[in-house]
């Protein structure tokens, strides 16, 4: 069966109501960020006192399903060790001098909970975010231990919370709720489904995605991390490849790539589905080999005649323009979705 994008899906009133409830979920990450901001605030607060009280750790161990957004964003300014720990034994080092933050939106993995459990054991600082009703806040209580209480589940939003905490205790960079969630409402806003096709981004970035190979580039390890995390969201929307990768990783593809030709036929479909376009994702991070990196993948593709698609993000954080290109990727990804239609 084929499959083929029809764009006029993506300002049709049926197709989009459809897709209101996917389209609706996009709409309220900044609602959900400042729910679980507001919700935590009193356990957040309590936290802050624990670890004044406390001292500075002499390191974070971040463990979740997120952990690596923490490391993303604290190992270039965390005045301590920083580690990212997927396993659901802690490293044999880390003990009562250590701050443990747990990630665990849903609350329900065995794994995380015999994390937390292991590290109230050993008397270390313990922060977890996640359900006040699960297992893992069933294996948390402690003299050191705090919960911050969520109920949105959304992996960012809970993120954004113990980021919030990372920032307050002097552990990280800025990364005010508040913030994060005003660059979300501005996507959601400019991504409406009410918003024309002509100047709505997530509806351009849909037809660049819809008849190619999408490579996903983020210079900064934030953007980077937005371009796996779009990919991702690519590749359940559409059923097909989507590549996130380094400049190294994406440069063969693109040069690879035949050069368009006068002799090209415009309405081959197998032929466009397999020609690669770049997406950039642009943090502006001020890095001059990233500029040395983007110049290069760009220049092999306007030699090759691949298209280039720039998503930018002005927010003022870093931790606010990392989920501003996460949440623009992903409604690029949505009304990918509503335009595929099978033959």
């Amino acid at each position: 069966m084929a499959t083929w994008f029809d764009e006029g899906r993506l300002d049709d009133e049926q197709a989009l109501a459809a897709a209101d409830l996917r389209l609706r979920g996009l709409a309220e990450s900044g609602a959900r960020v400042r729910r679980e901001a507001a919700e935590s605030a009193s356990a957040l607060d309590l936290a802050v006192e624990r670890a004044a009280s406390a001292g500075r750790p002499r390191a974070v161990v971040a463990a979740g399903p997120d952990s690596r957004l923490v490391r993303a964003v604290l190992e270039p300014s965390c005045p301590v060790p920083f580690v990212a720990w997927p396993s659901p034994n802690l490293p044999g080092w880390v003990g009562s001098l250590d701050l443990v933050v747990v990630l665990a939106p849903d609350g329900g993995d065995p794994a995380t909970a015999s994390a937390v459990a292991e590290a109230v054991r050993r008397g270390c600082q313990v922060v977890v975010a996640c359900p006040e009703r699960s297992l893992v806040a069933e294996h948390a209580p402690g003299r050191d231990a705090t919960v911050l209480p969520v109920a949105t589940r959304d992996q960012l939003a809970v993120a954004v919370l113990v980021l919030s905490y990372l920032d307050r205790v002097g552990l990280g960079p800025s990364a005010d709720p508040e913030e994060v969630a005003g660059a979300l409402d501005r996507v959601a806003i400019a991504c409406s489904p009410h918003r024309d096709m002509s100047v709505n981004p997530g509806k351009v970035l849909a037809l660049t995605l819809a008849d190619s190979l999408p490579l996903v580039w983020g210079g900064s390890v934030l953007a980077a991390r937005a371009a796996r995390r779009v990919a991702e969201s690519i590749r359940r929307a559409s059923g097909r490849g989507a590549l996130a990768g380094d400049a190294e990783h994406l440069l063969p593809v693109i040069e690879a790539a035949r050069p368009h030709t006068v002799f090209d036929d415009p309405f081959d479909g197998e032929r466009r589905a397999t020609r690669p376009t770049l997406i950039v994702l642009d943090d502006g991070a001020d890095d001059p080999v990233r500029h040395e990196q983007r110049a290069s993948l760009t220049q092999a593709a306007d030699e090759r005649g691949v298209r280039v698609e720039v998503v930018a993000a002005e927010a003022a954080s870093e931790v606010a323009r990392y989920a501003e290109l996460l949440l623009s990727g992903t409604y690029g990804a949505a009304y990918l979705r509503i335009g595929l239609v099978d033959d």
